[in-house]
This record gives structure tokens, C-alpha cells and sequence, in this order.
């Protein structure tokens, strides 16, 4: 064999190695992203059961359930078009109150109803997350700017 077809193998072998290694990192990386949504997307496009992703919106003013056992709440997010229930089982954040911007991260269960396994307060007056503000800005509730930056420490 030729000096110059044993490198072409070598290079055709080492392309072959990253392609295949370049598949597994991008398998990895889908099973494990998490799609940010508001309430007006999931209207627009439903995701597959048991698929997880992020909620967010502005908990609406006396909304928030709590049932018997102290630990499980219920609570309804909306961003100014629209409005998802919400059932959390655990401990709520301690900036979680009704009329705040939050973050469930979960999935929509058969009922409607998204079963939230995360929730995130925002952690001061100044952020709210960029795709919530600009939810919020088009169904007509103006953000200040400072919200909507992605600031604060």
C-alpha cells in the first residue's frame, strides 16, 4: 500500500471518529435541554407528554392553593394573553408570592395541569427572564427596561 492511501485512511478514519463523536455529543445535549415557555406558546404548540421544559409567567393575584398536606400548591401563571395552572409538591422559594415572576421547570400533565418538579422566584427587583419580559410587552404589559436586561447579582 501506497504511503498516500494509508493517510487518506488515517484522515477518512479520523473524520469518521469525529463525526461519530460529534452524533453522541448532540444526542446528549437534546436529551438534556430544557425549552424555556410561556403560557400563550404552550397554547400554540402543545408538547408531547412527559416532555419537560420551563414555564414562566406572573403568578396572578389570588390564585395560590395550598392543599391539606402543607407541602402541595397550586397556583396560576399568566403572561398577560394567557394562563396555566400549576402544582408544585415541596418547599416554594422564599421570594415565591402572587403578582412576582417565576419559573417552573416540569411537564404538562394529561389533565392540563403542569406538574412542576422546580420552581424559581426571581432573585431581585430587578431581572425577569428576557422571554417573559417580551411575552409580557406584546399582550400590552409594559416591562421596564432593567427588568428585562437579564441584571442584577
Amino acid at each position: 500500500m501506497q504511503r498516500k492511501h494509508k493517510r487518506m485512511i488515517l484522515v477518512g478514519a479520523a473524520l469518521a471518529g469525529l463525526g461519530v463523536g460529534g452524533g453522541l455529543v448532540l444526542a446528549a445535549l437534546g436529551d438534556n435541554l430544557t425549552y424555556f415557555r410561556t403560557p400563550k406558546d404552550l397554547i400554540a404548540e402543545v408538547p408531547s407528554p412527559g416532555q419537560k421544559f420551563r414555564l414562566g409567567g406572573l403568578v396572578e393575584e389570588g390564585s395560590l392553593k395550598t392543599k391539606p398536606d402543607g407541602l402541595t400548591f397550586r397556583f396560576v401563571v399568566g403572561d398577560g394573553v394567557e394562563s396555566m395552572p400549576i402544582e408544585f409538591t415541596g418547599v416554594l422559594p422564599d421570594l415565591f408570592r402572587e403578582g412576582q415572576g417565576i419559573v417552573a421547570e416540569g411537564a404538562l400533565r394529561p389533565d392540563g395541569v403542569f406538574a412542576a418538579d422546580t420552581v424559581l422566584a426571581k432573585h431581585d427587583e430587578n431581572y425577569m427572564a428576557p422571554e417573559l419580559a417580551e411575552a409580557l410587552e406584546e399582550a400590552g404589559h409594559p416591562v421596564n427596561a432593567g427588568k428585562a436586561s437579564g441584571g442584577g447579582s
